[in-house]
């Protein structure tokens, strides 16, 4: 636990704290997703972890099975054109925001993955929160809240893939794997790429051109 929060979730009931992570930031295609999660007191959720140590078939059985068993769940989203236009740590914090409002039961505690809190204008709600250093193995509702973010991400690249062919968005999922900096060198960028990343600016994404001969 991280020592940084003006008094201790522990004093609260399990039904009024919420856990909030991430899945995409490293992206270089696709929104960032945050999920938030309130589990209740008792729960069945069998291997329940940090969703990047599960296999894609555990976290959609858990994916389901979270949905069904948390006093409330829900996730928030940030497109490429925003991530552009705010950077990529703003538009973290924008869809952890959204998530949180978005939950039908507003917690009275948050508990965020990471080494930082939601600012003020992101989360535009007066809940305590502390942050947690790898609080997605630690803390179960954030690892619940990792799997809805990592799932319903993943759900959405596969569709994004069948729109935009060619980058195979479908199975790297939008990282910077050496297929898709291949597809981006020779397709270029499309409508769902971060221009402002590295290896995704026009200026270094265009396909090489053609030499004169004269």
């Amino acid at each position: 636990m991280s020592e940084n929060s003006l008094f201790t979730p522990a004093r609260h009931a399990a039904e009024f704290v919420a856990g909030v992570d991430e899945a995409g930031r490293g992206c270089l295609a696709g929104p960032v997703v945050a999920g938030a999660c309130i589990l209740p007191g008792e729960y069945d959720l069998p291997g329940l972890n940090d969703s990047k140590k599960l296999t894609a078939a555990r976290r959609e059985t858990l994916y389901d099975l979270i949905r069904e068993q948390a006093v409330a769940w829900a996730v928030g989203v940030s497109w490429a054109p925003e991530i552009d236009r705010v950077n990529i740590l703003q538009a973290t914090f924008l869809a952890m925001g959204r998530a949180v409002r978005s939950l039908r039961r507003t917690p009275r505690f948050l508990r965020i993955d990471g080494n930082q809190r939601i600012p003020a204008h992101a989360l535009r709600l007066d809940v305590p929160q502390e942050w947690v250093i790898k609080g997605d193995g630690l803390v179960p509702a954030i690892s619940a809240a990792s799997i809805l973010a990592k799932t319903f991400r993943d759900r959405l690249m596969v569709k994004l893939g069948r729109r935009y062919p060619g980058y195979g968005l479908e199975t790297h999922m939008g990282y910077g794997t050496e297929a898709h900096m291949a597809a981006i060198r020779k397709l270029g960028p499309c409508p769902q790429h971060r221009l402002t990343f590295r290896g995704v600016k026009p200026e270094e994404a265009a396909p090489p051109r053609q030499g004169s001969l004269f």
